[in-house]
């Protein structure tokens, strides 16, 4: 795509002054007070291996994919104003066929998810962001084009936030929109284009809508 790497580099420089960050073990005991209820799969944020985690990630098959996706936010704690340090933040869609695809020697949760997933950590800034492309929606069309997203604080369990919905899909209907939670607020983002690249902001706020947060 003509101007591709000068676009990438021109978003990137939004990222300046993050710092890397080495992987996080699980950090909460077997007696602490589980967080957000039940989240089949989220254990799948623990899966990026010896990893050396930054504020930035690059999905699978970004530089191929058409419909090319740059998700960016900021994580604040609880007061909606001080930046969070050290949030894990875990992402996986389907690909351009709706399918959430395999390579075949996938392990763990990617005989699930696929291989399309990336991983971030949040700086001091609490920023975070990912190359990525916009997913299909399943191909029985019974949900909106949608991204997970699971996130992992340093004190408490993991917990799944309001997964990113893109507010021009025709399938994200006012009822789809009404059942939302808002766990970590809106997931319903807005793409602009910018550059040959879509772009999409979303902050995301600790603790907001999730269950036995403290």
């Amino acid at each position: 795509m003509p101007g591709l790497k000068s676009t990438i580099l021109f978003l990137t420089t939004i990222l300046l002054g993050f710092s890397s960050c080495t992987g996080q073990e699980r950090s909460t005991s077997p007696n602490q007070k589980k967080v957000g209820g039940p989240c089949e799969g989220c254990e799948a944020i623990y899966e990026y291996g010896n990893r050396t985690l930054t504020p930035l990630d690059t999905l699978p098959n970004f530089e191929r994919s058409e419909h090319k996706l740059f998700i960016a936010g900021t994580v604040f704690q609880p007061d909606r104003q001080t930046p969070a340090e050290d949030v894990i933040i875990y992402v996986y869609h389907t690909n351009r066929n709706g399918i959430y695809e395999t390579r075949g020697d996938e392990k763990g949760w990617a005989r699930r998810h696929g291989y399309i997933r990336g991983w971030a950590k949040t700086g001091i800034d609490g920023k975070f962001a990912f190359y990525t492309f916009r997913p299909a929606a399943y191909p029985d069309g019974r949900e909106p084009e949608h991204v997970h997203i699971t996130l992992k604080e340093p004190d408490k369990n993991e917990y799944y936030i309001d997964s990113y919905f893109f507010d021009d899909d025709p399938l994200l209907t006012k009822e789809e929109r009404g059942n939302l939670k808002n766990r970590g607020g809106s997931g319903i983002v807005r793409p602009s284009l910018k550059n040959g690249i879509m772009s999409v902001h979303r902050d995301i706020i600790l603790g907001l809508n999730i269950p036995n947060y403290d």
